[in-house]
């Protein structure tokens, strides 16, 4: 079949495994596996390029989760995900490397240390399609995704290290410290740089007016590739380029300022992008089992061992990883605690349930399985890694053994964690939306004082009637906001039945257009303000602008709609935004 058939195919795979995973009720990334399995054993292949594979997919995925990290979660939760990205990649690679090692002596060790590193990076990405994020506490979300984001690159980093030291032969902890370090933080700065140089170009290009949305959602686009790969051509961390960019791009706030064609439009792009890059990424690492097996069983009949004895081994593996992660978290948990009861804070312990969930949420995934493949093969007078089959099968069985074991127990051990009455985002949101609205109401009354005086009567009146109309209409959302469902959509038949009779005049409507868009813009100012003084986070910011700019893009649509032929009298005498509609 040719490549492009190849990957239509795949893409209409992607496209139709949601709505069947939902019928189905199965986990979307072990049903996009099996799917890829399947299609691999129906004779369909494709040959897959670790390093392409890396450019590919990774920086877009992990820069679009950067982009949507609530901030302020994440300063909250820093240490906690820094434990777990860092030190816990640190801790599963020097003991799972010493017990691999133990358990294979025909690996040796500093193979085994590069087992155990590829094998410490999580995939989130994974864990996103086994539970519904309503229903867990956001912390526990955060803790996954902000770890997902930084131990793909300290895996990588120790995986590399581990790699060089396997074929030179020659380890030196003070050089893999330092070039931990150079490494990793050189990868942030060129990210940071990065955000820094298109935000710059960002603004040149609006300030001429070149600010179309097709112009800034391509840069866009491109900016998490860019990263990668000039962090990689300095030898520094393209990954964590990919993430500092996504999260310089977060805090810089750029697209605040851009037009609402543009916000709308790249959210509805970049949605796409992840979701079909996800969907290829377990596509992918389904049609590579069939051959993973084969390779395995092959070593396993040389050796003289059964295919059971591999399926014991990666179940014993996955199990150790999982014991040491459990290990790590009740370390930090205890020692977290500990920092708090010293300070004289209240301490807050994990729970055993809580401890669990965060243990068999820890999946491996695409990342784990790129970097085991982009293990040296013999070619070209090279020489192999050291038992590199062996290790890409057992990479690969733990990766199937951990999504199996997270969509069994994660959804039960989910639901039994503590919540804390609610929804804290709903809440805020729902707070924030009272003070727009107290905004838009106050906004209504100064304009309303300040520019009736310039009119005539009749106009005096109909204007008087409209803003009346929608402060009226303010403060039954005010009134929505603070009760309960059932109220709520008894008051909405009879305020839908009671708008219905409102005056249809076409200069009563084009004046409700108008004065609606710039009730719109000052609820923006008001909540970009918000947010500026930290009231807001970025994630409720982010909600309520997006809720805003449909809402703008309705009524700009009717407003040009309308039809331009007024009476002169009809007419607005002033140029102020509130009458004003271009």
């Amino acid at each position: 079949m040719h490549m492009t058939s190849v990957v239509l195919l795949l893409l209409l795979i992607t496209a139709v495994s949601r709505p069947v995973a939902r019928l189905l009720h199965v986990p979307l990334p072990l049903l996009l596996i099996s799917c890829g399995v399947v299609a691999s054993l129906l004779g369909l292949g494709i040959e897959f390029d670790p390093e392409t594979f890396l450019l590919l997919f990774i920086p877009p995925l992990l820069f679009s989760d950067a982009y949507l990290m609530p901030l302020r979660d994440f300063h909250e939760l820093r240490w906690p995900i820094l434990l777990l990205a860092v030190g816990l990649v640190i801790f599963s690679t020097l003991v799972g490397g010493y017990f691999i090692h133990w358990l294979l002596p025909v690996v040796p060790l500093a193979a085994a240390f590069a087992l155990a590193a590829i094998l410490s990076p999580t995939d989130a990405v994974a864990v996103g399609g086994m539970i519904e994020a309503e229903h867990v506490p956001r912390r526990f979300l955060h803790i996954l995704q902000g770890e997902a984001l930084l131990n793909d690159a300290s895996g990588l980093v120790c995986f590399k290290f581990a790699v060089a030291a396997a074929m030179t032969g020659t380890f030196s902890i003070l050089h893999a410290s330092s070039g931990f370090i150079l490494v990793s933080v050189g990868g942030i700065l060129v990210g940071i740089v990065l955000t820094f140089g298109f935000n710059f170009a960002n603004r040149i290009l609006s300030r001429h007016g070149f600010d179309e949305p097709t112009t800034q959602i391509t840069l866009m686009t491109l900016l998490p590739f860019a990263a990668y790969l000039l962090a990689e051509h300095m030898d520094l961390s393209g990954i964590l380029a990919a993430v500092s960019a996504g999260l310089s791009l977060n805090q810089s706030r750029v697209f605040g300022s851009a037009q609402t064609a543009t916000r709308l439009r790249g959210s509805a792009v970049w949605e796409m992008i992840t979701f079909v890059f996800n969907g290829l990424v377990f596509l992918l690492l389904g049609l590579q089992l069939p051959d993973i097996a084969r390779q395995g069983i092959s070593i396993a009949n040389k050796a003289g061992d059964s295919a059971w004895s591999l399926v014991i081994t990666t179940i014993l593996l996955t199990c150790v990883l999982l014991l040491l992660r459990l290990v790590w978290i009740f370390l930090v948990s205890g020692a977290h605690d500990l920092i708090n009861k010293a300070r004289g804070h209240r301490g807050g312990s994990v729970s055993l349930m809580e401890a669990a969930a965060m243990t068999v949420g820890g999946v491996r995934g695409a990342v784990t399985l790129a970097g085991i493949l982009s293990l040296p093969i013999a070619q070209n007078g090279a020489s192999e890694f050291p038992m590199r089959d062996l290790l890409v099968t057992f990479a690969a069985g733990v990766i199937i053994t951990s999504l199996l074991l997270a969509a069994v127990l994660l959804p039960a051990l989910s639901r039994s964690l503590r919540h804390d009455g609610g929804e804290p985002a709903n809440r805020e949101a729902d707070d924030v939306r009272r003070l727009l609205a107290l905004e838009a109401i106050a906004e209504m009354e100064r304009q309303s004082a300040l520019v009736t005086k310039q009119l005539d009567e009749t106009a005096t009146q109909q204007r008087a009637e409209v803003t009346a109309a929608l402060i009226a209409e303010y403060r039954f959302r005010l009134r929505l906001l603070e009760e309960t469902p059932d109220e709520k959509r008894h008051e909405d038949d009879i305020h839908v039945t009671t708008m219905a009779h409102r005056d249809s005049a076409l200069a009563r409507r084009r004046f409700e257009a108008a004065l609606r868009l710039h009730l719109l813009r000052t609820e923006r100012k008001t909540l970009t303000r918000l947010r500026q003084e930290g009231q807001v986070s970025d994630e409720t910011e982010r909600l309520l602008t997006h809720d805003l700019d449909l809402e703008e893009t309705v009524l700009s649509g009717s407003a040009r709609a309308l039809p331009r032929h007024l009476d002169h009298k009809d007419e607005p005498r002033i140029s102020s935004p509130l009458f004003y509609m271009g």
